[in-house]
């Protein structure tokens, strides 16, 4: 997949780092096809530094946001495969709070054994 028109919204596609700026990094897909990951496209949470999720030379997997054949550049997200990868996991559900059986009633019925105790003391 070297060619622009190989390239469609919605592929996992994998790719190099070949550049890091304040605002994104640039991805490589061979000579003639490259892309953007754009900072709020790194994580869902506040991304103060690029070099923090990527460097330069690593290779990562990104999903195609959309495809400017013109250009032939490609918009990218490193957050939407970690989002899918959420999905997939077995969600978890708090079953809620265990039936209580003390509370103020064991307190009531307790109260007169705990008085005379402490009186004879």
């Amino acid at each position: 997949m070297n060619k622009i028109d190989d390239y469609k919204p919605g592929m996992i596609v994998y790719g190099r780092v070949s550049g890091i700026q304040p605002y994104g990094a640039f991805v490589s897909f061979g000579e003639d096809v490259s892309g953007l990951i754009h900072i709020s496209e790194l994580s869902n949470g506040f991304v103060r530094d690029v070099n923090k999720f990527v460097n330069i030379n690593d290779y990562v997997m990104v999903k195609v946001i959309d495809v400017d054949k013109d250009a032939k550049q490609l918009r990218l997200s490193f957050k939407a495969i970690e989002q899918n990868a959420r999905k997939l996991r077995k969600k978890t559900r708090f079953p809620g709070m265990p039936a209580n059986k003390i509370g103020f009633s064991s307190i009531k019925d307790s109260l007169d054994i705990w008085v005379k105790e402490k009186k004879y003391d």
